[in-house]
């Protein structure tokens, strides 16, 4: 019979987990599970028990015994403070209040911090204002930058006033939790219609949920900006730390998380059935991943393993996928229309090992295959303002939003400004550009860098700053000075390179960021593991170092959701970790004994270098590089080149990483993108050295509805074999319409009367006309990209005039970086786009950013209302097609 808590936690089930966590943490028996000794009530046990039972390796190796007491006794008392606590079911409790992460971010004292802040602020309102109320209160703690894809900490995002979706929605969980508001982070993991994705807040109030934008407040639940491109993706989901039993469809089933679908909340959605059979049509149980395309590669939205007979079901949304099944030994994929239909077979009829390609290549050809394909997605919602409301409500929001942004940036104010580093900069006889760039970088962290430099004495000074410089910008914004003086000690000890090594010594030994995990100290450790004698050999065989890393450290990679989290010491003083961690690990270690070491840039393998010649470690029976093999061995051979071409029909394309164009290896029966830079440009006919292997270039064009038409080509890389790749990319001739034949006089002259203002266009060009919501999402995406496009936008020449509803948000725009013909305009409370509403059936309701293109002839060509990514490379085709003569 099944003992079960007061939670209604099965008791068996986590004592059961627990005891294999302590088997697998033994390496830090003492730090964590001491607490277990202390005199405990038998709630702060049971809830200790649930949270080590479900905990990743990698908190194991990172976290203490008493940080997880500490928060449970934390969570505890705003249950009893806060007058809801008391109402919260406790299934609910424990899986929504309770944990100490929200996704995969450094955990740091964040609840209990934001607790001191905002407890007197909610704790007279009711649940739902309380949520409303919490959401402002992130607003004024920070506001959307697109950042690298380590998610820091709240403390972080409130240090710098800064953070991408998935970070924002971090902070306001983390929030919502830390007054006993039971809150989740959701996300589409890829859009349908555009790349890129989106994450955001549920919250429960009374017994229901409702969705929020985070740190982007509205004056009700249940309305944002991503409400209406929510209707158009294909999966929305949450990930929940426990063995979860509630209502919603689990699209993952995991010993040590669940993965749960909520999609129904936001867009239509169908059941549809996948069934995987070998060739000769009998059902085979594989894994089944439902791909999306996006950011030019197909990325698994959910995998799935089927049933005894063959059998996957997914809810999702009315548009195309490619699914992809696989087991140990084949794998098969095909693409599938959810629209017309619910029932769908895969053939797993390629061998996951061998080099399949040969079956689809001719010895004509050798190399290359090639297939053509598109992909849809679920058709746009017609616009609409959601919710109406009272003047005096909108009014209230509209001055909330004001004041926010001015708390925000009061305390952006309090950050190292240009002045300040120039004159801390000359004090320590350093490079003023150098410095001053380091320190705004770090924005609120600022301080801590700059007492980090000036602890420094003067000779270690310049290879402190090479240290920072070392850094990517994020880690420069959560690093404090001690970690930084244990790297730099470490580095001091080591034999300095000479001049011309210098930069791969900054950048292979010097430099303490290995991937994406968190910065902790880690040279003083490595540097006393292993005896002098050891060290020596170490670094005159660095396979060697390799060999007692592999003996030291157990792999497990069938716990933690995100690989290569741990932090390097910690991980190694566990003794059980992730192969992306044990990586880390050997990189980490051979760099603080000197060795030149990295994760290998396009399939982040661990190397170190002998002579200038980069060497590969294949760990032994480690199937993530290649077969299952009985011995640890170097590899400095087995590679090959990829070199891109260009085609003729191509020539007007501009070939983009993740943007049109991505390359991925066949591993285990299913292919893993190459992590070429994000958004590369030059890649023609340059070598990429690449693993012999089987690989897939991808290419896709996105059209202005969404759908995509794309090419797989297949192609095959021999060991020390060069393979010229062309890059294809399909078009579809896109006339630009006339949308209006003729503006209105009114419209027209308010039209001249912007252009005639900007002096640096040509008014004969024609006009991008486009509403913003500086503080929005949508519009900070809108603006990026404007920017990115600043060369080829400023050889249009025409006008490109931003409109705001309040001189207050001018501030918000920074014009630096747009098109020199860019200006801003109020238009108060956006009156204006009324009168263009009425005159366009496209625009409907307050959905912004709203962006119009008039050409030369006071004709409108192009609108758009809302987010869509790519929106600047639309506006750049139209433009450039515009002309006297109409289309």
């Amino acid at each position: 019979m099944t003992t079960r808590t007061a939670y209604g936690l099965n008791l068996d089930l986590i004592k059961e987990k627990l005891a294999w966590k302590k088997e697998q943490a033994q390496g830090r028996a003492e730090s964590l599970f001491d607490v277990f000794d202390q005199p405990l009530s038998e709630q702060e046990e049971q809830l200790l028990q649930f949270l080590y039972a479900y905990m990743p390796l990698h908190d194991l190796a990172d976290y203490d015994g008493a940080f997880f007491l500490q928060h449970i006794r934390q969570v505890l008392q705003v249950q009893a403070e806060m007058p809801w606590g008391s109402h919260i079911p406790a299934d609910i409790f424990v899986n929504y209040v309770l944990p100490y992460r929200v996704n995969n971010e450094n955990i740091d004292q964040s609840r209990s911090v934001i607790y001191k802040e905002l407890a007197d602020r909610v704790q007279h309102l009711s649940m739902t204002n309380a949520i409303l109320e919490t959401n402002y209160w992130c607003h004024e703690r920070a506001t959307y930058i697109g950042t690298d894809i380590r998610t820091v900490s709240p403390l972080t995002i409130m240090r710098t006033a800064l953070g991408r979706c998935g970070e924002q929605s971090t902070l306001t969980v983390t929030a919502l939790r830390s007054v006993g508001i039971p809150a989740r982070q959701c996300y589409t993991p890829r859009w349908a219609h555009c790349d890129s994705n989106h994450a955001w807040v549920e919250a429960w109030a009374d017994g229901k949920w409702h969705f929020l934008g985070a740190c982007e407040p509205e004056p009700i639940l249940d309305e944002g900006w991503f409400r209406l491109p929510a209707k158009r993706a294909m999966l929305v989901h949450t990930r929940v730390f426990a063995d979860y039993n509630g209502p919603e469809e689990v699209t993952t089933t995991h010993p040590w998380y669940t993965e749960i679908n909520l999609l129904d909340h936001y867009a239509s959605v169908k059941s549809i059935h996948v069934d995987t059979v070998n060739e000769a049509g009998e059902p085979v149980v594989a894994e089944v991943q439902f791909q999306l395309y996006n950011s030019a590669e197909f990325y698994p939205l959910t995998s799935l393993m089927t049933d005894d007979h063959g059998r996957a079901s997914l809810t999702t949304g009315y548009g195309d996928l490619l699914i992809h099944a696989r087991t140990s030994s084949s794998w098969g994929t095909s693409f599938i229309d959810t629209r017309h239909s619910s029932e769908f077979k895969v053939v797993l009829k390629y061998q996951t090992q061998s080099a399949y390609t040969s079956s689809l290549i001719t010895e004509k050809n050798k190399a290359l295959f090639t297939e053509e394909w598109k992909m849809t997605p679920p058709v746009a919602p017609a616009m609409d303002s959601g919710i109406k409301l009272d003047e005096p409500i909108i009014e209230q929001h509209t001055q909330r939003i004001k004041a926010g942004t001015a708390i925000r940036t009061a305390f952006e104010q309090t950050f190292i400004d240009q002045e300040q580093a120039q004159h801390a900069a000359e004090a320590w006889q350093l490079p003023v550009d150098r410095v001053g760039h380091i320190l705004q970088t770090a924005k609120g962290n600022g301080q801590e860098i700059a007492t980090f430099i000036n602890e420094c004495s003067a000779s270690e000074r310049e290879l402190g700053l090479r240290l920072l410089e070392s850094l990517r910008p994020k880690d420069l914004t959560d690093t404090c000075r001690a970690i930084l003086q244990d790297y730099l000690q470490g580095a001091l000890l080591l034999n300095q390179p000479t001049e011309d090594m210098a930069k791969d010594w900054d950048a292979y030994v010097l430099c303490p960021r290995v991937h994406f995990e968190m910065l902790t100290p880690y040279r003083a450790y490595f540097s006393k593991q292993w005896s002098k004698v050891q060290q020596d050999q170490f670094r005159s065989d660095p396979m060697q170092l390799a060999a007692v890393l592999e003996q030291e450290l157990i792999i497990n990679d069938d716990v933690d959701r995100y690989t290569g989290m741990a932090t390097p010491a910690k991980a190694h003083q566990l003794g059980t970790t992730d192969s992306v961690s044990r990586d880390i690990v050997f990189v980490a270690a051979a760099r603080s004994l000197g060795i030149f070491a990295r994760l290998e840039p396009l399939n982040a393998m661990p190397q170190y270098q002998v002579q200038g010649v980069w060497h590969s470690v294949q760990w032994s029976k480690d199937q993530s590089i290649s077969e299952e093999t009985d011995t640890l061995t170097s590899s400095a051979s087995n590679t090959g080149n990829i070199i891109f071409t260009r085609t003729v029909d191509s020539l007007e394309v501009v070939a983009e990483y993740q943007h049109n164009f991505t390359v991925a290896i066949l591993k285990k029966g299913h292919y893993r993108t190459l992590d070429i830079p994000y958004g590369e440009k030059d890649v023609y006919d340059q070598p990429y050295t690449v693993l012999a292997g089987e690989y897939r270039l991808t290419t896709g064009t996105r059209l202005e509805d969404g759908s995509v038409l794309g090419t797989f080509v297949y192609f095959t890389v021999e060991p020390e074999q060069e393979v010229a790749v062309e890059l294809v990319f399909r078009t579809e001739q896109q006339q630009i319409p006339i949308l209006l034949e003729k503006l209105p006089e009114n419209l027209q002259h308010q039209l001249h009367n912007v252009q005639t203002k900007n002096t640096a266009v040509d008014v004969t060009s024609g006009s991008i006309l486009a509403w913003l919501e500086p503080e929005r999402e949508p519009t900070k995406h809108l603006l990026r990209e404007l920017a990115e496009l600043r060369v080829e936008l400023e050889s249009w020449t025409g006008d490109i005039c931003l409109l705001i509803a309040d001189p207050s948000e001018q501030a918000v725009v920074t014009l630096d970086p747009l098109p020199a013909q860019s200006h801003i305009e109020i238009d108060p409370r956006h009156q204006s786009l009324s009168q263009w509403s009425e005159l366009l059936p496209s625009l409907n309701g307050d959905q912004l950013p709203v962006v119009i293109v008039v050409d030369q002839q006071n004709r409108v060509r192009y609108s758009l209302q809302g987010y869509k990514l790519g929106t600047g490379k639309e506006l750049l085709r139209v433009v450039h097609q515009m002309n006297p003569e109409g289309s």
